[in-house]
């Protein structure tokens, strides 16, 4: 394999931290870089160098080697659910911060960027039947708390779009819904209230062995990606020679009932597993479907994991607690902080 020299932004968050460590794995030579100023060397325990910018300032982008960058997977940037709603960081943060991220492309010599993209830019086949192409024309949902989010990752885009066409550089965009990973802080941010993550009451239900209410259509689907899978995604995008474009990510299209029957099946006890309580005149779950049929022609994609397998291989990583080091363990998290 060619070494390729990657930078990874945002690499102490969930998807870059995990991306860091499956592009080493397949041979890169990865820089990982975070907003943080310390990683606790958990880079460094994988022959990782770790480096500290704030890609909204341009001058802290001097810290980073200046030439020899093949690719960037730039997965920086603020989140409306893990922090309070701040429209203002949401464009800065995001807008402005790929701005600096591409202007630093150009000085290095990068000729290829990796950029996920939120769902909320084709909001209106939400809710549909409509298998959601990975083209669909671009907009942003007019009110809720990831509306200027949706603006800025749009503006985002375009920006790369722009740099494309002007300097040749090719673009891998994105586009999933929740990624599933444990992390051992359980709770985001919904409207600017800090809440556990629903996936997480529900599995936190079944640990306990209680009853788990199916609200709504128990037959509605969502896709279902895995970390494991959406970072040998990213490595695809990485040895791809195609000049890119955006691409929808899906998994597995899970029913209500299957996702909930799955998380039972792992997480509860054998002798008393949670017992599933239908609600039908309860609120529906979302129902969304990518066609993904561009992300498997051109880039060669589908996923190894099963629901199932996924909820195994989360189980197993909730016991081992692989980012301890960069993340600290369950117990230094609660709904306070």
């Amino acid at each position: 394999m060619d070494r390729k020299r990657v930078i990874v932004f945002g690499a102490t968050g969930n998807l870059g931290a995990y991306t860091a460590l499956q592009l080493k794995g397949d041979g890169y030579d990865v820089i990982a870089v975070g907003n943080r100023q310390s990683d606790n060397g958990f880079f460094s325990d994988y022959g990782i160098e770790y480096y500290s910018v704030d890609i909204c300032d341009p001058t802290s982008f001097a810290k980073l080697p200046d030439s020899g960058i093949d690719v960037v997977v730039h997965f920086a940037g603020t989140l409306p659910s893990r922090y309070e709603y701040n429209p203002g960081l949401l464009i800065e943060s995001i807008t402005r911060g790929t701005l600096n991220v591409l202007a630093y492309m150009r000085k290095s010599g990068s000729k290829k960027i990796v950029f996920p993209q939120t769902p909320f830019d084709i909001w209106y086949l939400h809710n549909t039947e409509t298998l959601i192409k990975a083209d669909d024309k671009r907009t942003f949902p007019p009110t809720g708390d990831h509306s200027v989010y949706t603006i800025a990752k749009n503006a985002a885009v375009d920006l790369i779009e722009n740099y494309h066409y002007e300097y040749g550089i090719s673009r891998f965009i994105l586009r999933f819904f929740t990624i599933y990973q444990y992390h051992p802080n359980p709770y985001h941010y919904a409207n600017g209230v800090q809440k556990m993550m629903p996936y997480r009451i529900l599995i936190d239900r079944a640990m306990r062995g209680e009853d788990i209410e199916i609200w709504g259509d128990p037959k509605r689907c969502k896709e279902i990606v895995y970390i494991k899978d959406f970072t040998r995604l990213v490595s695809l995008c990485v040895s791809s020679t195609n000049e890119g474009g955006i691409y929808n990510v899906g998994g597995n299209r899970v029913s209500l009932e299957e996702q909930i029957q799955g998380i039972i099946d792992v997480f509860s006890p054998i002798e008393n597993p949670s017992r599933k309580i239908y609600c039908p005149n309860l609120g529906n779950s979302l129902l969304a479907g990518f066609d993904t049929s561009k992300t498997e022609k051109e880039l060669g994609y589908t996923p190894q994991y099963s629901y199932l397998e996924a909820m195994r291989d989360f189980y197993q990583e909730m016991r081992t607690e692989p980012f301890a080091k960069l993340w600290g363990t369950s117990n230094d998290y609660n709904k306070t902080n």
